[in-house]
């Protein structure tokens, strides 16, 4: 006869998981709901999931990293897309190394958010490479559909000075060795933004209507 109290531990052990999973996924879904601004106060929204994070990251680091890690690694990329784009954009400048820089580093990120960067002898809560690039590719996407729409709003000059960045940021990613199947097929992705930008800056172009000195710049 097996001893029914193997299963009845087995039973609690599940049960503290799932309760574990359950409150990070309060948390996890309270940062999703935030994660969107509006971008006309994108700087202040995203200062308000600072405290946010702070939570997820003390409950979080109480537990094995990559045994919750698929709780919260989507929303957080997302939040980390959002940083990136409102720096892109002129947001959060203070928290840049430099006032020119297009975006924001890995390190920057995890300091603007308070959290470690890279980790790999913690098991701590952190902000993974992985999840930084993918931020990044989200924020490529993001910026060939905003040429497009700045075009149908007059502003000649915006799809070339995105399509000089995410060439650059596209150059960048071909250096990396990238062993993550998902990163990887996204990141090839990337040159399809670089084609959508390249036919709408060829398109003014013709028309003549990119603004002179904007290549350059």
């Amino acid at each position: 006869m097996i001893d029914p109290s193997i299963f009845e531990s087995l039973q609690a052990k599940i049960d503290e998981e799932t309760a574990v999973r359950d409150e990070l996924q309060e948390i996890v879904q309270t940062l999703a709901r935030k994660v969107k601004p509006v971008l006309d106060h994108a700087t202040r929204e995203i200062l308000a999931q600072k405290a946010e994070v702070a939570k997820l990251r003390t409950i979080a680091s109480q537990h094995p990293f990559y045994k919750y890690n698929g709780v919260w690694s989507r929303e957080l990329q997302n939040l980390v897309y959002s940083i990136e784009l409102c720096a892109w954009l002129g947001g959060l400048s203070e928290y840049k190394s430099s006032t020119s820089a297009s975006f924001m580093t890995i390190e920057e990120v995890g300091k603007f958010l308070d959290i470690p960067v890279n980790l790999k002898e913690q098991d701590e809560f952190h902000l993974t490479i992985e999840e930084y690039l993918l931020a990044l590719i989200s924020m490529v996407e993001e910026l060939a559909r905003l040429a497009v729409n700045s075009v149908t709003l007059g502003d000649y000059g915006r799809p070339l000075q995105i399509g000089n960045f995410i060439k650059d940021l596209f150059a960048g990613f071909q250096l990396l060795n990238l062993k993550n199947d998902i990163l990887r097929k996204r990141s090839d992705g990337i040159k399809y933004s670089v084609k959508k930008v390249e036919d709408v800056v060829y398109d003014l172009s013709l028309r003549n209507l990119v603004p002179k000195g904007a290549g350059a710049a």
